[in-house]
Parts: C-alpha cells; structure tokens; sequence
C-alpha cells in the first residue's frame, strides 16, 4: 500500500470513530425515546447503520494492521513495479493514458489509480519504456506501448 492510501484509511478511520459513532449513538437514543422498540423503524435503521460502522472500522483496522506501506519517493528505475506512474498509448487508437499502480484498497481507476490485481497492471510489471504489452480485458483484448515509467 502506498503512504497516501494508508493516510485515507486512517482519515476513514478516524472520521468513523469520531464523527460516525457518536451520530449513531444520538440516533440510537433518540429513537428509544420514542417507545416501543419491535415497532420503531427508526430504531432498527440506526442499529442496521451502527452495526455497517462497526463493521467497516473493524476491517480498517485489519488493513491497517496488515499493511506494509511503501514510500514510493523511494523507489526508482525503468521497470514497472507497485507505485510506479505509467504513462501508455493505446496501439490502436493511439489515446493516451496515465495510470499509477496501487494497492487493492486504493484503487481508484477516475483518478487513475490501477488495483496491482488489476489485469493492466499484471500485463505491465516488469515492462520498461518502449515495450509492447497484450492486456486482456473484460472488453477485449488492448494492446499498449510503455512511454514513461515515474514514481512520483
């Protein structure tokens, strides 16, 4: 996982915990002072949204407990590797894209952040600039050419 995808988790994290819980709680309480709890619609909607909460927190602390976070500014060279910013064009179209290779959890393909899962990112580890690379997709078969490789 990258430093920036960890620093996300933790916000998430903290604004559950901090923000989220405590909204739920008051929910919680306020539709108790309604009365009847078997028959209460508010009740149960609030229990449902603590218990997704608590849920979500419990898996943030997981990945972040598991996570091994590198420091991309570290990392240098002509080889795709986890981190790496690459920068294609498509050999049939000849439309350019940018794509920085991530962790699962921190994928985003809008910003153009790729799951290293992800078949584009599988096809492109251990390319360099210049190469060739065949990605097959659930929309068919691509092929792309390597313009730049950065960690950025």
């Amino acid at each position: 996982m990258t430093a920036d995808g960890y620093t996300a988790l933790e916000e998430d994290l903290k604004h559950r915990k901090s923000v989220e819980r405590p909204r739920i709680i008051q929910a919680i309480a306020e539709a108790r002072a309604h009365g009847d709890l078997s028959e209460n619609a508010e009740y149960h909607a609030a229990k449902e949204s603590q218990g997704l909460n608590e849920s979500r927190i419990a898996d943030l602390e997981e990945k972040m407990g598991l996570a091994d976070v590198i420091d991309i500014s570290k990392l240098s060279g002509d080889r795709v590797m986890f981190g790496a910013t690459v920068a294609l064009v498509d050999e049939d179209t000849d439309e350019e894209q940018k794509y920085q290779i991530v962790g699962e959890s921190e994928a985003d393909i809008k910003s153009g952040k790729i799951s290293i899962t992800s078949p584009i990112a599988r096809a492109l580890i251990n390319k360099s600039v210049g190469d060739s690379v065949e990605v097959n997709t659930p929309g068919g078969g691509r092929a792309y050419e390597i313009l730049k490789v950065a960690f950025i």
